[in-house]
């Protein structure tokens, strides 16, 4: 990656900071308008946390949801059910009206290519308006190789997300993975991965073949080098530099270089939000959050810069962040593995979740985000995540994979507890003598019928969506009886910021209620048009490109200094 550190090379029309999702992408738009780019990031890695997630992006109506009979009115309205309408209309509706444009951008001038999931549920399918389908956007897999030696800079998927020491896999492999011995056509797919994979150990340092969110960076940020755009990493940044009232660069140290880099058209706050300053995490997320599996490179140190400028810090009425349940284990090299509970075990039949008293609190299937504000709302530190072997082994448990192939060691260091009987495992958690036992019939008896009758387990599309559809009357329903049993430590864990900078519709950082010239925020660093909400997959990422896109229009519109 070529690196520019000649102080005649530090004017550029636009400065970056940030190189996650958000900040590659507003690089990107910028360089497609014909800007002059910076990037600048202050780890080793190119991704934050971007590069660590799923990848999907939430931005309905473009020209890939082809077939679907969704229209801006029905996003709109399913929004503002959404998010009670606590936050901005003109934000939400800017959104929905540049998505298509940004993405259309994005696949006609970049080699970021995406596709829509052909079925994938909002999360509040309860709702009017809601959709299963074309509003949920995914990266094509990526060749890595096409960035040389630059892919030494993408950040690392978390390890407890690939198989074979490395390989990367998405939903589809995972289905073919799961079906190769009862399909050829999966075991075709599925010895072509592990062909692809041993070739590339030989080769390269990680796997080549990058997915989800490895591919969503990968491709940003071979479209940034296919353009000549500088991204510096391992920057330190100074303070924000004001000329006649207006942010035109920033003071960093690169490569033991202090520097003044100016940006005629403005800064772009893109840092991934205030999650790991250490006062505002304090402020706004709770104590029972001690463990997130985001990539920990989001200080907000700029935040404080926009804050001495009179910027502010929008707060929603609910939760400051999002929320996913979260469980713990050490690693061999003496790291924590902290792994998300996103979809795949924990509304599947032959689970529940009780609190530390052996009690159910929660529907098991409703999303992450709303399980841990359940967890908050009983003020929780942990629930334990309960499943038989049956359920195990067809469908893993959280690090766990389907087979349960090393199931010695996960018990060996009590990342799973076993038990032969309920009445046995309840024991080994500490909860009260048969309370575990009665919670269990109880909800044995609901499962036979199909109906949750005390939390509504399984009733939305979304949520029947995550249980298995070979099972009948409810695909999130079935007995827990035949042992062993094994329990999982959740606890809650914050996956991104809500609260953030207040902009306007075009990412312009605020000041009261006019912009602080040449400010904007992209990302997590600007405050969320969900407010509390959490309306479906990718309302982290799809937001971060779509007002990336907006705040890149309003600085190349912008006279410079």
């Amino acid at each position: 990656m070529p690196e520019m550190t000649d102080p005649s090379t530090t004017d550029f029309d636009l400065v970056v900071a940030g190189a996650g999702c958000a900040g590659l992408s507003a690089a990107l738009f910028g360089a497609i308008a014909g800007l002059k780019v910076l990037v600048l990031e202050r780890t080793q890695w190119i991704g934050g946390t971007s590069a660590l997630a799923a990848g999907a992006l939430w931005i309905p109506n473009t020209h890939l949801a082809d077939g679907s009979v969704d229209t801006q009115e029905k996003a709109a309205h399913y929004l503002e059910l959404a998010t009670g309408g606590r936050t901005p209309r003109a934000l939400r509706d800017h959104f929905l009206a540049l998505g298509p444009q940004a993405v259309r951008t994005l696949c006609d001038h970049s080699a970021v290519q995406l596709r829509a999931f052909a079925h994938h549920p909002d999360y509040l399918t309860e709702l009017p308006d809601a959709s299963s389908r074309g509003r949920v956007l995914e990266c094509l897999p990526f060749d890595g190789r096409q960035l040389g030696a630059a892919l030494a800079l993408v950040r690392p998927p978390i390890p407890e997300f690939t198989v074979l020491g490395g390989m990367m896999v998405d939903r589809i492999d995972i289905g073919h993975l799961l079906n190769m011995t009862r399909s050829r056509a999966s075991f075709a797919h599925s010895m072509r991965l592990v062909l692809r994979h041993a070739g590339d150990r030989l080769r390269y340092p990680r796997g080549t073949r990058l997915v989800m969110g490895n591919a969503l960076v990968g491709r940003l940020l071979h479209s940034l080098r296919q353009r000549n755009v500088p991204v510096w990493t391992q920057v330190r940044t100074g303070d924000l530099v004001v000329c006649d009232g207006r942010v035109a660069g920033i003071e960093v140290e690169h490569q033991g270089r202090r520097l003044t880099v100016m940006a005629r058209r403005g800064v772009v706050l893109a840092g991934g939000g205030f999650n790991d300053h250490p006062g505002f995490r304090a402020e706004l997320i709770p104590p029972q959050v001690t463990h997130s599996p985001r990539s920990g490179s989001s200080p907000g140190i700029l935040l404080d810069q926009a804050l001495a400028l009179g910027a502010r810090i929008g707060r929603p009425a609910g939760s400051t962040a999002f929320w996913a349940p979260v469980s713990m284990r050490k690693r061999s090299d003496g790291s924590t593995a902290v792994f998300p509970h996103f979809v795949l075990d924990r509304a599947k039949p032959g689970t529940m979740v009780v609190d530390p008293g052996g009690h159910r609190f929660l529907n098991e299937s409703c999303s992450y985000h709303q399980f841990v504000e359940r967890m908050l709302e009983r003020d929780l530190a942990h629930a334990w995540l309960i499943a038989d072997r049956q359920a195990l082994v067809k469908y893993g448990l959280g690090m766990v994979r389907p087979g349960g192939r090393g199931l010695g060691a996960f018990i060996r260091d009590r990342y799973l507890v076993e038990a032969q009987t309920m009445d046995a495992l309840g024991a080994r958690l500490g909860i009260g003598a048969g309370v575990l036992a009665a919670t269990a019939s109880r909800m044995n008896e609901m499962a036979r019928s199909g109906v949750d009758a005390d939390f509504q387990r399984g009733t939305t599309a979304y949520q029947r969506n995550l249980g298995d559809p070979a099972v009948a009357p409810n695909p999130t329903l079935r007995p827990i009886e035949v042992g062993p049993f094994y329990a999982v430590r959740l606890q809650p864990g914050d996956i991104g910021a809500s609260a953030g900078l207040v902009t306007d519709a075009n990412g312009r950082v605020l000041r009261g209620d006019s912009p602080i010239p040449g400010l904007f925020a992209a990302g997590n660093d600007m405050q969320s048009i969900m407010g509390s909400a959490y309306p479906g997959p990718g309302i982290n990422l799809g937001p971060a490109i779509v007002f990336a896109y907006a705040a890149v229009q309003a600085a190349a519109a912008a006279t410079g200094p």
